[in-house]
């Protein structure tokens, strides 16, 4: 497990439909990136009321990728988390 440290916080990437409602297969090259993820775990100076199982919304581009035991985590900075989802 992932422990976070400082102001970081890890999230699980939400994965990305490639089919539309109608049932059209969406390609790789144009499907837009997630950036809608779930809180794994929070380090311990985040200043935010975030907690495990939170769903937020951040930077498109941030973070670091790590993959443990496959399943890819997304660890990112306090500051790049934009909004929560209730």
């Amino acid at each position: 497990m992932l422990k976070p440290l400082n102001k970081n916080i890890v999230l699980k990437k939400e994965e990305v439909e490639n089919k539309t409602a109608s049932g059209i297969i969406l390609t790789t090259e144009t499907k837009s990136l997630p950036t809608v993820g779930e809180v794994v775990a929070v380090g311990p100076q985040c200043e935010n009321d975030l907690k495990e199982k939170d769903r937020v919304v951040f930077k498109e581009y941030s973070g670091t990728k790590v993959k443990l035991d496959g399943v890819e985590y997304i660890v990112i900075d306090e500051k790049d988390v934009l909004a929560c989802i209730e």
